[in-house]
């Protein structure tokens, strides 16, 4: 597979990367990864949604020598000095910090805002000034807001459904309009319902996936938001790892674009709640309830899925993950986070 060539290539020739909200889920899955693979790695996150622990977790998982080789930055990407001195002497920058909650969106529009937009406009004033080789940043699947169009292609969006859809698309406006005016040429990733080991179960606005796992493995009700007919791509984060490192390693006439990174496919909230309760029963633990109803939640999209073909072209993304796979890898961290016994 091409992601094994491009790991090659970056254990015979070390390079220096930026992740940016890297005590967060998906920051630290990178953080891992690259150092895993011999890279020098900075971590810069505030802390706002990240934590201490998932670098704690990615030091008792790496070798000492790899840990070595991490640098961290505690700052906020509002501040653009703080910004500047992150980019200092990096050659690749993954830029994965933002607030990624439609409800706090709605309820913080302000906030988000500043972070999502103000906060990404920073980044790419410091990597342009630092001239890295290559700017790769979290989009979203919610920039297609009700475009009704199943699968979602990356030329058709509709109008935005929320607060947080809003920064998304104006962050792939912002990437358009400084390759147009500086020549610096980055690459979005729209991540569709990203899931798996560190994603935090707790908080009000947590993902569907941690949360109901933990519920599930506490015995406790599920609520579902409408019918359960809603469908989602869920992608298993080793899937959005491979799509960084691609993106930041592409030719240059992919870049200046964005792609569509998920599982390909369509999972019901009900399939959802079977699928949990199956690995559940996996692991040794009944989960005996049924759902509950709830009503639909404001700004929430109907029906989700991704096309991933231009992705595989230009790319050579191809998930390693289906949804089942990734629930069943995924399962037993879930279970140990929540502290039950047959994990």
């Amino acid at each position: 597979m091409l992601i094994e060539k491009a790991l090659d290539r970056l254990r015979d020739a070390p390079r220096k990367w930026l992740v940016t909200g890297a005590a967060g889920f998906i920051g630290s899955n990178l953080v891992e990864t690259l150092l895993l693979n011999g890279q020098y790695v900075v971590g810069f996150d505030d802390f706002s949604t990240g934590h201490r622990h998932n670098l704690d977790a990615i030091r008792n998982a790496v070798p000492a020598d790899a840990w070595g080789r991490f640098t961290f930055i505690e700052g906020d990407i509002r501040n653009l000095d703080s910004c500047r001195t992150a980019c200092s002497d990096v050659q690749h920058v993954l830029h994965q910090a933002a607030l990624g909650s439609v409800p706090w969106s709605i309820e913080d529009p302000v906030t988000s805002n500043a972070v999502n937009i103000s906060g990404f406009v920073n980044m790419l004033v410091a990597a342009r000034d630092a001239k890295v080789d290559s700017f790769v940043y979290a989009a979203s699947s919610a920039t297609y807001g009700d475009e009704p169009t199943i699968p979602k292609v990356e030329e058709k969006i509709g109008r935005s459904l929320s607060p947080y859809a809003v920064t998304k698309y104006v962050n792939e406006l912002y990437a358009d309009v400084f390759d147009l005016s500086y020549g610096f040429r980055s690459i979005g990733l729209r991540y569709f319902n990203v899931f798996g080991e560190r994603q935090d179960p707790d908080g009000p606005y947590a993902a569907v996936i941690p949360k109901w796992a933990a519920s599930m493995a506490a015995d406790q009700l599920v609520e579902i938001n409408g019918d359960g007919e809603t469908t989602r791509d869920f992608c298993y984060i080793a899937n959005v790892v491979q799509a960084n490192i691609l993106a930041s390693l592409a030719p240059d006439e992919a870049r200046g674009q964005v792609y569509n990174v998920a599982g390909a496919s369509r999972t019901t909230l009900n399939e959802l709640f079977a699928a949990l309760r199956g690995a559940l029963e996996d692991h040794g633990v009944h989960y005996p309830h049924e759902p509950v109803y709830r009503p639909f939640r404001a700004g929430d999209i109907r029906h989700s899925e991704a096309d991933i073909e231009k992705a595989r072209r230009l790319l050579g993304y191809e998930p390693t993950h289906s949804f089942r796979q990734g629930v069943q890898s995924a399962m037993r961290w879930y279970l140990a986070e929540a502290g039950v016994g047959g994990a």
